[in-house]
C-alpha cells in the first residue's frame, strides 16, 4: 500500500497494519516520545495497537524535544 509519512510518500507491504507496526518499521523505539496523527486526527497511544493504517492515509510523527535554559 502506499501511504504519506511526514509528507514523504512511501510503499509499505500489504494492505493494513497498526500505528504500532508502522513505528517499529520506522525503528521508533520510544513510542511514549512521538505523538502520531492519522488524517489529520491526533491517534491516541493506548490506541497504537489497534488504530489501523490504510492504503492513502497521511501520517505524521510528531517528537517532543526537552530543553531549556542554562541560567
Amino acid at each position: 500500500m502506499i501511504i504519506t509519512v511526514n509528507g514523504k510518500q512511501q510503499q509499505i507491504e500489504g494492505d493494513s497494519l497498526s500505528i504500532a507496526g508502522l513505528l517499529a518499521i520506522h525503528k521508533i523505539v520510544h513510542i511514549d516520545s512521538v505523538s502520531v496523527q492519522r488524517n489529520g486526527d491526533a491517534v491516541e497511544l493506548s490506541d497504537y495497537k489497534t488504530t489501523r493504517v490504510l492504503p492513502g492515509d497521511e501520517i505524521e510523527f510528531l517528537y517532543f524535544l526537552g530543553g531549556g535554559a542554562c541560567w
